[in-house]
């Protein structure tokens, strides 16, 4: 954690490697209320098309390689349409539910980490599959191809209106129709990260409840790669599709970013600066220096005036300011990613002289002490 930026450590804190990642098909009319409260989830549409609609917030139509990336925790729908009436709730830890509470038969497993309308068109019973989206991605049937045994997809992603009449069996790499030509199934990747840390929070505070990277905004393999991945069941595949996801999220963070529109965090944009740039690398690779501004002035190569002007107008405030925030939310972190370390060991880690120095500040920042944060404790 230490050494790193926002934007590195949104994919290394406390957020459980291993983020819960799930291949969806569905044919219309279908809506997911979505109320799991994650803190960030990613959705590459892969066919078709679909609607992101928030509850306070403008609706978003997203097509064959767009990527939404929506930050919680607050609910929102993802349909067909936005006027379809919702036939799934997805709840925390992914369960899901009929809109009444009931058991789920809809929608059900067909295949290595895929989940959604059954290919026959029939739902199972209350007492079978479809209930848990995360149980379809943790214990979906097991191939050594990575090839579902009903609908698959993969980087042939095509948008709605293809002509196949037939009924097809897929391997990745082709785009499935089932439905006589008239309904053109939505296959979507959802990737939803469950927790995220303190040093990761002054990012996603930058962010809209949703943004979309379009796919003409960007040339990215990412997304027809992820599709193709993660249908295989061969040994080392959860690292493999962990580590896809985050590039995934990663790039198109930064194409977002990049836009003359965005709203990107004053620190994000200030790396593009040469001094202001270099005085947060240091910092953020080395919190536990004893840094003042003369010391800072002299790694930049400028006077002590020049940099904390040009800190201050660039970040919005002064370095010593963003020092102490810093090494506070990596506190925060550390303190959840290493249970065993002892608060001075911490305290040191980020640049404070003993432990009741670390306590003090900490208690300001946050209203707990180190220990209560630690053990969850509510503030």
């Amino acid at each position: 954690m230490v050494g790193m930026d926002p934007l590195a450590a949104l994919l290394d804190g406390p957020r459980a490697h291993g983020a819960f990642l799930l291949r969806s098909v569905l044919r219309p009319p279908w809506s997911l209320r979505i109320e799991d409260r994650a803190p960030l989830t990613l959705v590459a549409l892969v066919t078709g098309d679909a609607w992101i609609v928030p509850d306070h917030g403008t609706p978003s139509r997203l097509v064959a390689g767009d990527v939404a990336i929506v930050r919680g925790p607050e609910p929102y729908l993802f349909a067909d349409d936005p006027a379809t009436p919702p036939q799934a709730v997805i709840l925390p830890g992914q369960e899901c539910r009929t809109p009444d509470g009931g058991h789920l038969t809809d929608l059900v497993d067909t295949g290595v980490r895929t989940w959604g309308s059954p290919a026959d068109g029939k739902a199972r019973d209350a007492a079978g599959a479809g209930t848990s989206a995360r149980a379809t991605a943790e214990a979906s049937p097991q191939t050594s191809g990575g090839t579902s045994a009903e609908t698959n997809t993969g980087t042939g992603a095509q948008a709605s209106g293809g002509t196949s009449g037939e009924t097809n069996t897929r391997t990745s790499g082709e785009a499935t129709r089932t439905d006589g030509g008239t309904n053109p199934e939505t296959v979507l990747l959802t990737g939803t990260y469950p927790a995220v840390g303190e040093v990761s929070r002054r990012l996603l505070a930058a962010l809209p409840h949703v943004l979309v990277v379009r796919a003409d905004e960007w040339d990215s393999p990412l997304v027809p790669l992820l599709a193709e991945e993660i249908g295989r069941d061969v040994p080392g595949q959860e690292a493999v599709l962990d580590r896809l996801l985050d590039l995934l999220l990663i790039a198109a963070l930064r194409t977002w970013f990049a836009r003359p529109d965005a709203a990107a965090p004053a620190w994000y944009r200030a790396h593009e600066d040469a001094v202001v740039g270099q005085a947060l690398r240091l910092l953020q690779d080395r919190p536990d220096r004893p840094w003042t501004v003369a010391a800072l002035a002299a790694g930049t190569g400028v006077s002590r005036a020049a940099l904390a002007r040009r800190f201050t107008g660039t970040v919005g405030e002064p370095p010593m300011a963003y020092l102490a925030a810093w090494r506070l939310a990596l506190a925060a972190d550390l303190l959840r990613q290493q249970p065993d370390t002892t608060i001075g060991a911490i305290a040191r880690q980020v640049g404070y002289g003993s432990s009741f120095a670390l306590s003090a500040a900490f208690k300001r920042e946050y209203g707990r002490s180190p220990q209560q944060y630690r053990a969850r404790v509510p503030a």
